[in-house]
């Protein structure tokens, strides 16, 4: 992943439900970040054809795309595995968990959002943790 690090962290929130998206994005413009909206993958895969975030917000009961096939693609594609993939969703069934994990999300967050401390820790830590991976790597 090729990202500018002086600029401000990029964060692509896909998500059906408008509301969960503002509500979203003003959190995050609050923290700093600058967001991009997606409302289901295949809206998310565009963007992702001239974006590079430092980390996506997945939903996984979208329409025409749902969260299980756009984590997939982009696992798929070289350029974009590395970006980290937060999902947030509903189903927080072990079943939907695992699922999430072994297709390839760094971390699984159910809805709703009840703490957004943690939530933001959470989406520090993701980013800070993966901006380190690729310092050391390309020491």
């Amino acid at each position: 992943m090729t990202v500018d690090e002086r600029s401000p962290r990029k964060i692509l929130i896909v998500d059906d439900f408008r509301d969960m998206v503002l509500a979203l994005r003003i959190f995050l413009e609050g923290k700093g970040y600058e967001v991009l909206e997606a409302y289901d993958g295949v809206q998310a895969l565009e963007i992702l054809e001239t974006q590079t975030p430092h980390m996506i917000i997945l939903d996984i009961m979208m329409p025409r795309m749902d969260g299980w096939a756009t984590l997939t693609r982009i696992q798929a594609n070289e350029r974009l595995q590395d970006i980290p993939v937060l999902m947030l969703t509903a189903l927080n069934d072990p079943v939907n968990v695992k699922t999430g994990f072994d297709i390839g999300c760094t971390w699984y967050y159910t809805k709703p959002i009840t703490d957004y401390p943690d939530f933001a820790l959470v989406i520090e830590r993701i980013i800070d943790e993966c901006s380190a991976s690729e310092t050391q790597a390309g020491d």
